[in-house]
């Protein structure tokens, strides 16, 4: 036997090659940073800046972070982009196989990150998880929808979420000056103010912003 030989490339007596094990993400490539949801007088509003970061390095300074999901939904998320991406593609089976039934009735927010939550957690026990932190917020039927979701399935619904550093340095600023009446203005300069701390604070946070928002009237 061949001492310098790879182990896996030896071949038992029998003839029948052992499969490989499967492989795991044991650390993000590509991230993206904080994301900030907030609802205020008439819809909700979220917010992330366009950077990828390929670890401490800003690699790509155009990566759209915040996404539409069917008709009712705005979708933001940190963390590895590729398993956001991946996310996506379930998103958009999901919408479309919604979209085949044609009974006048959609998914709204709330199904939307329940489906999520779901997705995360199954991932997470299967010591596979896709790495990204997840903020879905959205209007259906004049309800406003805020809530977010991590990468091992943990999952809440506020007025104001953040991901990342922004959870540490936006949601005081948030718990501070957020009123429930925000005109979209006012909930705009709100967020111009997270993001500026941000772009001080977090080295991988970069001066170019994407803001969506989704309105009582869909």
């Amino acid at each position: 036997m061949d001492l310098y030989r790879n182990p896996s490339e030896v071949v038992p007596s029998n003839g029948v090659q052992a499969p490989e094990g499967s492989e795991r993400t044991l650390y993000p490539y590509v991230t993206g940073t904080s994301v900030i949801g907030m609802k205020y007088k008439d819809g909700v509003i979220m917010a992330a800046d366009t950077g990828g970061s390929y670890g401490s390095t800003i690699r790509y300074k155009g990566v759209e972070r915040i996404k539409t999901i069917g008709k009712h939904s705005l979708l933001g998320a940190s963390g590895e982009i590729s398993d956001f991406q991946e996310i996506l593609r379930y998103l958009d089976e999901l919408i479309l196989y919604d979209n085949m039934w044609d009974d006048g009735n959609s998914l709204g927010p709330k199904e939307v990150h329940n489906y999520l939550n779901r997705v995360m957690y199954n991932r997470r026990n299967k010591f596979n998880p896709l790495w990204n932190s997840l903020v879905l917020g959205g209007v259906k039927n004049g309800q406003k929808y805020l809530g977010m979701v991590n990468m091992i399935g943990t999952h809440f619904e506020d007025n104001h979420v953040a991901t990342g550093f922004g959870n540490h340095l936006a949601r005081p600023i948030l718990r501070a000056e957020w009123r429930e009446d925000l005109t979209y203005e006012e909930a705009v300069k709100l967020l111009e103010k997270c993001l500026l701390v941000l772009l001080y604070r977090d080295r991988s946070a970069i001066n170019k912003f994407q803001v969506s928002s989704s309105l009582t009237l869909l």
